[in-house]
């Protein structure tokens, strides 16, 4: 079909370019399509071809349709008890990132062994906050470095009989991360 044959409510695409919807205005040689994602834009008719009656379209795209299909599918249950004993605490992360820069303001005159302390002290107070707090578990980013700091926080976290650890999340993380879980004692 040529482009002089395009109307208005025609569904159309546009060549050469990922874009289709519904021409909504034509002036001189451009059409104003809205687009399927609900946006509105302006193509000259020869970048246009028509895409059969829309109807399929029509219908996923009416904003109203997807409205009531959604209202049918919700089901209300007034009796439904909450089983889930899981409180916000128990979905909670504690994340502590022990790079220099986000702990302190300058750190340029500091060695590396003043460097290396505060990092293993900020470890220290937040492991010592998460077993007061009860928070089961958090993550210490660190960073690859050389692994002076992991090595650190290992022996660190090995002084804790109700702490284990392991490498973070890969894919959240890196390589640079060390997840901590802290086992809850029921008596305290």
């Amino acid at each position: 079909m040529s482009s002089s044959t395009i109307k208005i409510n025609d569904f159309v695409e546009v060549l050469d370019d990922a874009f289709s919807g519904k021409v909504i205005k034509i002036v001189n040689d451009k059409a104003v399509i809205l687009t399927n994602d609900g946006f509105e834009l302006s193509f000259p008719l020869k970048q246009l071809i028509i895409i059969g009656d829309g109807s399929a379209l029509n219908k996923a795209s009416n904003y109203s349709a997807i409205e009531q299909s959604k209202q049918e599918k919700v089901v209300v249950n007034h009796h439904k008890v909450n089983t889930d004993k899981k409180s916000r605490k128990e979905d909670f992360v504690l994340e502590v990132d022990l790079h220099i820069e986000k702990l302190v303001k300058s750190f340029k005159h500091l060695s590396n062994f003043d460097i290396l302390n505060i990092q293993v002290d900020t470890a220290r107070g937040q492991l010592e906050f998460a077993i007061r707090n009860r928070i089961p578990k958090m993550v210490f980013i660190h960073g690859m470095g050389e692994g002076v700091l992991k090595s650190e926080l290992e022996f660190l976290l090995g002084r804790y009989p109700e702490v284990t650890f392991k490498e973070g999340n890969y894919r959240k993380y890196g390589l640079g991360a060390t997840e901590i879980y802290i086992k809850q004692n029921p008596n305290s």
